[in-house]
């Protein structure tokens, strides 16, 4: 295989000419340009990886972090971040949580092995990181952005949504529809995102005089196993409610699935909302009630931001994105069946 001397020899010029050439930067006369050209067709050099890295000083490459590569919830960001940066000529690694330790050991794992790839910038979408594992990449880190977590010390590399209004919304959609016999199957209470959500779902129900205090709620693991089984105990309890909210739409997807096989109609006897609005929210059966998260523009403007540190770009960076409610078939009016 050619290497850059091979083509720098036969070119009759210096490898730092060469080099000039390949990486188009600095100048070259238009006869030097030619000739090593020539050179570079003749002997079909095609520069490496790793030779393109030192010519530029840039990899090519953006590191992701996502905790687990499996759902309905991470691929679709996981194919937002690879358009964009196919769409900037560039290639995207990603790590995810795997190993004996913990969440937080995995995500630092995961960290360094990205940055140990050589990856020009990091992606990290994860909640167990602290602060200090962030300071541990050292006084000059390699750039980063982080999605749907926020930390004080690099608050202008955070990009989020606005989980206070969706939780809020998701309560005023079924206050709106009459319930207030509402079943709550909240995602795990160590994950900052699902607190402050289910917070402000019982806030705006309580500020419409639901005792929230005597709502049944159970704690799941965001799986559709866990909806499964949250509506299975709701059923096994013997308690009357017209409505489940799920913290997110895997669990929705699991609730539904257990209802129908439980032969309990929804809406007609119970609805059942979600949130996040994945893909599959559209196809489920009923088709899903959920809380339209705006993770796209999430995503894309913290890939944005993150290429503009890594490459001096300009590209516009926004921060404020729409939460919406995406209606469909699985919610209906309270009054009929189990309510």
């Amino acid at each position: 295989m050619a290497t850059i001397k091979d083509v720098a020899r036969l070119a009759g010029v210096g490898l730092g000419t060469a080099s000039r050439v390949v990486s188009g930067k600095g100048s070259v006369s238009p006869a030097t340009l030619a000739k090593v050209r020539a050179a570079i067709d003749q002997l079909g050099f095609r520069p490496s990886h790793a030779a393109r890295t030192l010519l530029s000083g840039h990899s090519k490459m953006i590191g992701v972090y996502i905790p687990v590569l499996s759902g309905t919830f991470y691929t679709p960001i996981l194919q937002i971040i690879d358009t964009e940066l196919r769409a900037a000529g560039l290639h995207m690694v990603v790590a995810f949580g795997a190993g004996l330790g913990g969440a937080r050991q995995q995500a630092i794992e995961g960290m360094a092995f990205l940055v140990e790839r050589g990856c020009d910038g990091l992606i990290l979408m994860t909640n167990v990181l602290l602060e200090e594992d962030i300071h541990a990449l050292g006084p000059r880190p390699t750039p980063m952005v982080v999605l749907n977590h926020h930390f004080d010390s690099i608050a202008a590399q955070c990009f989020t949504v606005d989980h206070t209004l969706g939780g809020k919304i998701a309560a005023r959609a079924l206050l709106d529809h009459g319930h207030r016999a509402i079943a709550l199957v909240s995602g795990p209470a160590s994950l900052p995102d699902n607190v402050v959500r289910v917070a402000a779902f019982k806030q705006e129900l309580a500020a419409a005089g639901v005792d929230t205090g005597a709502m049944w709620m159970v704690e799941k693991d965001f799986s559709p196993a866990g909806g499964w089984s949250a509506a299975k105990e709701l059923v096994e309890s013997g308690r009357r409610c017209t409505a489940m909210f799920c913290a997110n739409d895997e669990m929705a997807a699991g609730a539904l699935s257990y209802f129908q096989e439980a032969g309990i109609r929804v809406p007609h006897e119970i609805s059942v909302i979600g949130y996040d609005d994945t893909p599959s929210a559209e196809f489920s059966a009923p088709r899903l009630t959920t809380v339209h998260m705006p993770w796209r523009e999430m995503t894309q403007n913290g890939v944005s931001d993150l290429l503009n540190r890594c490459y001096h770009l300009q590209r516009p960076v926004t921060r404020n994105y729409p939460v919406t409610m995406t209606l469909r078939a699985s919610l209906a009016r309270a009054g009929q069946g189990r309510g």
